[in-house]
């Protein structure tokens, strides 16, 4: 049995701000953009891609220990600035994976600059309007509660934060869902111009959804496959939105063959 993985921690020194990294593995160079509640730390997901790729896991600006740009009134904005920091570290041929909300800003960096990726993953991402159903409004409910509703069952959510989530972990919840409702709020949790920018974009596509998604509808899924012109959409069995913790071996799977590291 190989050891596991232990992540290097840095701070990244960008002209927009400080980006908290999470780094580990070997290999061609992948970045993983975390849901709008914020990051799940180093996971068994993170884990199983260290093995194939060089894995890059921030935290977005204005989410989790990363800077603030009160500025920032658009996922777009947020977008170039992870291009700014991919730039800044010289990165080519990424793999870029987006869940949920992150897969609205991989899609924006996408739209901007495909030349840069190597392979395009979305998994359930927002970003689109939902041409059926409609896109779970976080605002309507407790934080607490939207983290439980992107598991697939209430069991899964106890097994990694247990009943009652600590005072901190709530409270970081609720910061990040002010920076989501800064940038995101109207209209909700969609671009009217992102279907039609993705039109251009060359890179192989992933779109993976969880069955069970309660989340964003599947309607949404369907929505990206026919907007990116080289993509397929694959369906995760027994897995909610947070596909990479119901699923994670499942998903790193599809993402290894989707970028031809098999």
């Amino acid at each position: 049995m190989s050891r596991p993985i232990v992540p290097a921690e840095a701070t990244l020194e960008l002209p927009a701000g400080k980006i908290r990294l999470l780094s580990g593995g070997d290999g061609p160079a992948l970045l993983v953009l975390h849901h709008d509640v914020g990051s799940f730390g180093w996971t068994p997901f993170h884990e199983a891609l260290a093995g194939r790729f060089s894995v890059d896991a921030p935290d977005m600006p204005g989410f989790g220990q990363s800077d603030r740009p009160d500025w920032a009134r658009h996922p777009r904005d947020l977008a170039i600035l992870l291009l700014q920091m991919l730039q800044d570290q010289a990165l080519q041929q990424v793999t870029l994976v987006g869940l949920g909300f992150g897969g609205w800003i991989a899609a924006e960096m996408a739209s901007m600059d495909h030349g840069r990726l190597r392979a395009l993953v979305l998994v359930g991402a927002m970003g689109i309007r939902p041409p059926r159903g409609e896109i779970l409004d976080q605002m309507m409910t407790s934080h607490i509660d939207y983290v439980k509703a992107g598991f697939r069952d209430e069991a899964e959510f106890e097994r990694h934060f247990s009943a009652e989530p600590s005072p901190e972990q709530a409270l970081a919840w609720d910061l990040n869902r002010e920076m989501t409702a800064r940038i995101a709020w109207k209209p909700y949790m969609f671009s009217h111009q992102l279907p039609q920018l993705l039109r251009g974009v060359r890179t192989p596509s992933l779109v993976v959804w969880g069955r069970e998604d309660a989340v964003v509808p599947l309607s949404c899924g369907e929505a990206y496959e026919a907007a990116l012109p080289h993509s397929r959409l694959v369906v995760v069995e027994n897995a909610g939105h947070f596909v990479e913790m119901d699923q994670p071996a499942a998903l790193a799977r599809l993402i290894v063959e989707h970028s031809g590291e098999e």
